[in-house]
């Protein structure tokens, strides 16, 4: 079986580094034209690296700035990728930060900022593409499917995780907006699923891996034995993108090396 993306056009969000770029580029090596998303101009040059490598594979795609906490700036992506591709047939909801605080410590900034990047971000991204896909409909050159979103949640939309308050409200948050979606729109075959990534080697987490010490100390709740890599989750966005994956939605998997079996416990706890 060979996962094709042929003639679809897919908006990766916070696609300039981590799980965006590894989504971007497995993607965009099954097919897609990929449009990798960055947040600001400060990100531009990462950005334009991922889509340097996904050319020099012989991908296509471009970059594009936009904050997707902020209306306008995603109401203005949809429109600008739509006229320059005619449509968009993927939408990766990957874009995410952390603000970590004790929770008696924690700001209502800190709060709003996450909330507003991983929750608010992936509503705002998730409303504009079922327009589009909505606007065009089934084209059977394309998909079977009307159209593909996939929201990258994390381990800890079931983990609770002191310390981190608002980012594990967000990820909570995203599974009822996934399954919510896929409810609602499956009727108009849309398909709607969340990936749940474990421990990745990203620069977001880079405390946890960057010494073998604490290294160490991650691989101690990872069954597997290994901390994961941007690949194994494009991989998965790849699969659930293709018409291979046609009779999935309304599904979070979990990617986690076998994080959320709770190793801690295997040995009596």
């Amino acid at each position: 079986m060979e996962i094709s993306l042929q003639n679809q056009v897919a908006v990766v969000t916070g696609a300039s580094s981590g799980i965006g770029s590894g989504i971007a580029k497995s993607l965009a090596a099954a097919g897609a034209t990929v449009v990798v998303n960055h947040s600001s101009e400060r990100s531009a040059e990462e950005a334009k690296a991922v889509l340097k490598e996904i050319t020099d594979a012989g991908g296509k795609g471009i970059t594009y700035a936009c904050d997707v906490s902020k209306e306008d700036q995603v109401v203005k992506m949809f429109q600008d990728v739509v006229s320059e591709f005619q449509t968009v047939d993927i939408l990766v909801n990957n874009a995410g930060i952390q603000k970590d605080a004790k929770f008696t410590e924690m700001t209502i900034d800190q709060w709003n900022a996450v909330i507003g990047v991983n929750l608010t971000g992936q509503f705002l991204c998730a409303r504009e593409a079922i327009k589009e896909f909505l606007r065009r409909g089934i084209d059977p050159s394309r998909s079977v499917a009307c159209g593909k979103i996939i929201h990258i949640s994390s381990v800890h939309e079931i983990i609770p995780w002191a310390g981190h308050a608002n980012y594990a409200s967000s990820k909570g948050g995203i599974r009822m907006l996934m399954q919510t979606l896929a409810q609602e729109y499956g009727a108009a075959k849309i398909r709607v699923n969340s990936i749940c990534p474990g421990a990745i080697q990203t620069p977001i987490n880079q405390n946890a891996w960057n010494t073998p010490e604490a290294l160490n100390s991650l691989l101690t709740l990872i069954p597997y034995n290994r901390i994961g890599q941007p690949q194994d989750i494009g991989n998965l966005a790849a699969f659930l993108a293709s018409d291979l994956a046609d009779y999935i939605t309304g599904t979070s998997i979990f990617v986690d090396g076998g994080m959320t079996t709770f190793e801690s416990f295997s040995t009596g706890g």
